[in-house]
């Protein structure tokens, strides 16, 4: 992990929809607020399709907005930026690009969280939604080159922005992860901000077991059960 003199590394979520940052590494993010890194999130759409049922959709959105923000207070979570896109809708577009590197040049994170755009079957039977692999890829595109060089998005100069590297980049959802992060002692909290989630959650206490389930370590003891969440590290700049 990036170490500095003057402060802990400051950290980006980057994902799709609310609710996203608390399933893919809610306890991740956890541990570190409580280790005093500042952590912002980044959704790029508001969640206005999360539902099966004819809903309306603008008052789903304000829904899950405050849902979010209620999930990220209970993390420690810095700031919650909506870019508001429609649910559904994402491409990984050049549009979309220069979107997240305006973004990343405004926060200027050391480490930032996105998804794996390459997973297409978590777990090798669910379909991984498309919103999750677009975000994945165009977040990747604006993390390495766009973010780092004055040569792309030249208009972003014109707001004030300048060029910024991110130094490391962790990959959720990943099939091929090779970075552990021990978050036993932040299960709770996790599962705390994910209850915050009332629109897409309907039994809690399923929903709880399931993560517990898929968190637990298979190499722990079932007397003493370790939690951790893995990506796959991204070093662009070394």
């Amino acid at each position: 992990m990036i170490a500095t003199s003057e402060r802990p590394p400051s950290v980006l979520v980057l994902l799709a929809h609310p609710d996203d940052p608390e399933y893919f590494c809610g306890g991740t993010v956890a541990r570190w607020c409580s280790e005093g890194r500042s952590i912002a999130y980044c959704l790029v759409t508001s969640g206005d399709k999360g539902a099966d049922d004819p809903v309306d959709a603008e008052a789903l959105a304000r829904r899950r907005e405050d849902e979010q923000r209620a999930a990220a207070a209970v993390l420690g979570v810095a700031e919650v930026i909506f870019l508001r896109r429609a649910d559904g809708t994402l491409e990984p577009s050049l549009e979309l690009r220069r979107e997240l590197t305006r973004v990343i040049r405004r926060v200027r994170p050391d480490v930032l969280i996105t998804c794996d755009p390459t997973t297409l079957y978590p777990r090798g039977r669910r379909i991984n939604h498309a919103d999750h692999r677009a975000v994945g890829a165009a977040a990747l595109d604006a993390v390495y080159p766009a973010a780092g060089s004055a040569l792309f998005f030249p208009e972003l100069l014109a707001e004030g922005l300048e060029p910024h590297k991110v130094r490391q980049v962790y990959l959720a959802g990943t099939q091929y992860p090779d970075t552990t992060i021990d978050v036993t002692a932040f299960l709770d909290r996790k599962l705390e901000a994910l209850r915050c989630h009332r629109s897409q959650i309907s039994d809690f206490e399923e929903v709880a077991r399931n993560v517990a389930e898929r968190l637990r370590d298979p190499d722990s003891p079932p007397d003493a059960p370790r939690y951790v969440e893995q990506f796959h590290l991204l070093t662009p700049f070394d």
